[in-house]
């Protein structure tokens, strides 16, 4: 017998559109957000009466839609030529510099090479001002320099800046001058229910499956498991998967087995797609899953050797990398007597833990 004999035949797989079941695919609709959109909406409808819009800071706990929700809106905005469209990805864009490269990027500025930061502020703020912007600074506190800020809040005249965080007191530890030119408003995302988890779930099924290959036992251990910890993206990780064990069994359907079976999985999910952090994080990252159960200044000690960093910066970024489960960090005492904290890679806890 072939190593391929057992499998599904190409017009026999489960999947239909499996990319649709990525947490970034937008869908047409964003469901049990429409309030949150038609506020968003507000704050950007002044720039297309050429007016200031609204500054907005929007948070809650990852997998709640915040950032779907607002390219949803953004989406909504491309028939509209008047006003330019910037999103940011703090993960990856963290200096004034990466900001302002991006900005140029997204504007078709090419003429990038050797110019100071000063210098290409200067060009986006010669383009920018011709019509309106709106700025979308997702993973806001994860900027290690807030210069960008205040370009953007000095040299563009009339925009909507948007801030999106799982952290609402980011907000708190901003420099004071900083806070009152923002004049933020706030949003914030509640968790899904159990209900609206199924029909967001649902959706994406009838999206990137085959139809009626879903007993309901299994599509509902796998809601239950994605509502108890709050994250749809972790309900998507587990469709696919169970998707996926079924397809390996040559399954025509996805029974109770295979959700137990993704479920089992869910420890080597991260919620973070580390293909999204920079260099430096994944080498971080890198070194902590080698040196996992090592305290922070071990690991810190190991890292500086090769790398120009201040303990600061490097504790910074082990302290965000903690806030969204990429890692944790247990108290301990040192071998000096003093407090310390023990990094492990391992990030999510199992489900039968909650």
């Amino acid at each position: 017998m072939g190593l391929f004999d057992d499998m599904l035949k190409d017009s026999e797989s489960l999947f239909l559109n499996p990319e649709q079941l990525d947490f970034d695919f937008q869908p047409k609709l964003v469901p049990y957000r429409e309030s949150e959109q038609g506020y968003i909406a507000s704050c950007i409808r002044p720039l297309l009466q050429n007016r200031n819009g609204k500054n907005l800071l929007i948070f809650g706990n990852p997998g709640v839609g915040k950032t779907v929700c607002l390219k949803h809106v953004l989406n909504e905005l491309e028939e509209y030529d008047e006003v330019y469209k910037i999103y940011i990805n703090c993960w990856k864009k963290d200096t004034t510099h990466k900001m302002a490269l991006s900005i140029c990027e997204q504007i078709d500025y090419k003429w990038v090479h050797n110019k100071t930061t000063d210098e290409l502020f200067k060009e986006i703020k010669n383009i920018l001002n011709k019509k309106t912007a709106v700025f979308v600074m997702d993973e806001a506190d994860k900027l290690t320099e807030i210069d960008g800020i205040y370009y953007i809040l000095e040299d563009i005249y009339k925009k909507t800046v948007f801030f999106i965080t799982n952290d609402k007191d980011w907000l708190i530890n901003l420099d004071s001058r900083l806070r009152s030119r923002l004049t933020l408003e706030e949003l914030g995302f509640k968790s899904y229910n159990l209900e609206q988890t199924k029909g967001i779930l649902r959706k994406r099924i009838e999206y990137g499956f085959v139809k009626d290959v879903w007993e309901q036992k299994a599509f509902e251990l796998i809601a239950k498991k994605a509502y108890e910890l709050g994250d749809i993206r972790a309900g998507l990780f587990l469709l696919r998967e169970a998707g996926n064990i079924a397809e390996d069994g040559s399954s025509k359907k996805i029974i109770l087995e295979h959700s137990e079976n993704a479920i089992k999985k869910l420890d080597d999910y991260k919620t973070k797609n580390t293909n999204d952090f920079e260099d430096d994080v994944n080498d971080i990252l890198k070194l902590i899953k080698s040196n996992s159960g090592k305290t922070i200044t071990e690991i810190y000690d190991i890292y500086k050797k090769d790398n120009e960093i201040s303990y600061k910066t490097f504790k910074r970024k082990i302290s965000k990398l903690v806030e969204d489960n990429i890692i944790t960090a247990e108290n301990a005492i040192s071998d000096k007597g003093g407090k310390t904290l023990v990094l492990n890679y391992s990030s999510i806890k199992k489900l039968d833990e909650f």
